[in-house]
C-alpha cells in the first residue's frame, strides 16, 4: 500500500494479567482493517494490576515490537484498557436550568459536570463518565436534546473510577516503554464494541469478559451502559487449582486447562486419559481427564455464580433480555456455555470481535477481543487530551470524550 493511501492507525493495548496484546488497527471511513498484532506473556500483574514495573515495561515492550513488526510503522500512543478489582461504578443524576430558548452543546456539558459532581474517595479517580440519558422537562429517554425546548435538564450518569495508583502505575509502565497513553479505557466496555450487537445493546445484555486475573462485567441496555462489576477470580485461579489438584508446575497446567480443559465434568467420557507432568523430576503420571474436569467446575461454577448474584443483587439481571455474551480467554474452555446458561438461566452466546477486517483469522477469537475492542473505542470516540505519567490524571480528559457518546455508540 503507498504510504499516502495508508488510513489513520489507532493501536489498543489489553495490559492482561497473563498476557499483553497489541492491535494496531488502520481506520478507513468507518471500519477498521487490523494489519498487526504483538503478544508474550504478562510478567509483572496481579488481578489486573501492576506489581512489577520493570516486568510489565518489559513484557509491554516485546508485544509492541512484534506489533510493529508486523504492521510496518512505529507505535506511539496507545488506547489502553483497565480492569482490577479496584475499580468502582455508580450511577448519578444531575440537573440544570435552561437560561436560553433551546439546549446547546455547553448545556449538557454543564448537566453532565453537575452529575459528576459527587464525592470521590481521594484514592480514587474519574476514569469514564458515560451518559445514560436525558430529561428535559420531565420528559424521559432522551438520547441527544441539543436542540429541544425546555427550561430544566437532567441528566443520568455512569461513573466508573479506579485507584490513583493503579492508573498511574499503567500509565507509567506505558510511558517507561516509550508510549504516551491516548486514553485510559474500561476493558469490558472496550470489549463491548468489538463483540456485542446494536440489537442487543438496545434490547439488554449482559457482557462477561474472564480474563486471567478478573472477570469483568458490563450490561448495557437501551443502546447505552448501565451498570458495571469486577470479580477478582479468573483464569489464573483455574491454572492454580488444577496446579495444586494434579500437583504439576503452572506453566503445564496452564497448557493442559487450553487443551484438555472443560467446565461440565460430566461431559467428559469417563475412559479419556491424560499425562500430567510431575515436579521435581519425578516420572509424568497418567490421569483420568474427568479429575481435570471435577476440579475446574467447581470454580468456574463459583465465579459464574458470584456474577449472577451481583446481578439479581444489581436489579440488572431483569434488564438482560438478549441474555449473556462471554469472551476473554477463559470463556474458550469447553462447555462453558451450557454451564452459563444453567447458572444464568439465560441464552449465553461466546464473544468473538466482529466488524473488522484485515488479519480477521487471527484476532477472531475471545482473547483478542479487549485488545481490538480498544481500537474500535478509538476509532469511535476519538483521542482525549494525550497525558503522561506528569499530567493532571484521567479526569481533564473526560469531558472531551463524552459529549459524542451516544452518536457515537454502537
Amino acid at each position: 500500500m503507498a504510504q499516502e493511501e495508508r488510513g489513520e492507525l489507532i493501536v489498543g493495548l489489553d495490559i492482561g494479567t497473563t498476557k499483553i496484546c497489541v492491535v494496531v488497527g488502520e481506520v478507513h471511513d468507518n471500519r477498521v482493517d487490523v494489519i498487526g498484532i504483538g503478544r508474550h506473556p504478562s510478567i509483572g500483574l496481579r488481578r489486573g494490576v501492576v506489581v512489577n514495573i520493570e516486568s510489565t515495561v518489559h513484557s509491554i515492550r516485546q508485544a509492541v515490537e512484534e506489533a510493529e513488526r508486523m504492521a510496518g510503522c512505529e507505535i506511539n500512543a496507545v488506547y489502553v484498557g483497565i480492569a482490577g478489582s479496584h475499580i468502582k461504578s455508580f450511577n448519578s443524576h444531575g440537573l440544570i436550568p435552561i437560561t436560553h430558548s433551546e439546549i446547546r452543546q455547553d448545556d449538557i456539558d454543564r448537566v453532565v459536570d453537575a452529575a459528576r459532581a459527587v464525592p470521590i474517595p481521594p484514592d480514587q479517580e474519574v476514569i469514564h463518565v458515560l451518559p445514560q440519558e436525558f430529561m428535559v422537562d420531565g420528559q424521559a429517554d432522551i438520547q441527544d436534546p441539543i436542540g429541544m425546548t425546555g427550561v430544566r435538564l437532567e441528566a443520568d450518569v455512569h461513573i466508573v473510577t479506579g485507584s490513583v495508583t493503579a492508573v498511574h502505575n499503567i500509565v507509567k509502565c506505558c510511558n517507561r516503554a516509550g508510549l504516551e497513553v491516548t486514553d485510559v479505557v474500561l476493558e469490558p466496555l472496550a470489549s463491548a464494541g468489538a463483540v456485542l450487537t446494536k440489537e442487543e445493546m438496545e434490547l439488554g445484555v449482559g457482557l462477561l469478559d474472564i480474563g486471567g486475573g478478573t472477570a469483568d462485567l458490563a450490561v448495557f441496555a437501551d443502546g447505552t451502559i448501565k451498570h458495571t462489576f469486577v470479580l477478582g477470580l479468573g483464569g489464573h485461579n483455574l491454572t492454580n487449582d488444577l496446579s495444586i489438584g494434579l500437583r504439576t508446575p503452572l506453566k503445564e497446567a496452564e497448557r493442559l486447562k487450553e487443551e484438555f480443559g472443560c467446565a461440565l465434568a460430566s461431559m467428559i467420557d469417563k475412559d479419556q486419559v491424560i499425562e500430567v507432568p510431575s515436579v521435581g523430576g519425578r516420572k509424568n503420571r497418567k490421569l483420568s481427564r474427568k479429575v481435570m474436569g471435577e476440579i475446574l467446575e467447581p470454580r468456574v461454577e463459583e465465579m459464574l455464580t458470584l456474577i449472577n448474584q451481583e446481578l439479581i443483587e444489581s436489579n440488572f439481571k431483569e434488564m438482560v433480555n438478549a441474555g449473556m455474551v462471554l469472551t476473554g480467554g477463559t470463556s474458550l474452555l469447553e462447555n462453558m456455555e451450557e454451564l452459563a446458561e444453567q447458572i444464568f438461566d439465560l441464552p449465553v452466546r461466546i464473544g468473538h470481535p466482529e466488524n473488522i477486517g484485515g488479519v480477521v483469522d487471527v484476532v477472531n477469537t475471545p482473547q483478542w477481543a479487549t485488545g481490538v475492542g480498544l481500537v474500535i473505542f478509538g476509532m469511535k470516540h476519538g483521542p482525549g487530551e494525550n497525558f503522561k505519567r506528569s499530567s493532571g490524571g484521567v479526569l481533564g480528559r473526560v469531558a472531551g470524550r463524552m459529549k459524542d457518546w451516544f452518536k457515537n455508540m454502537i
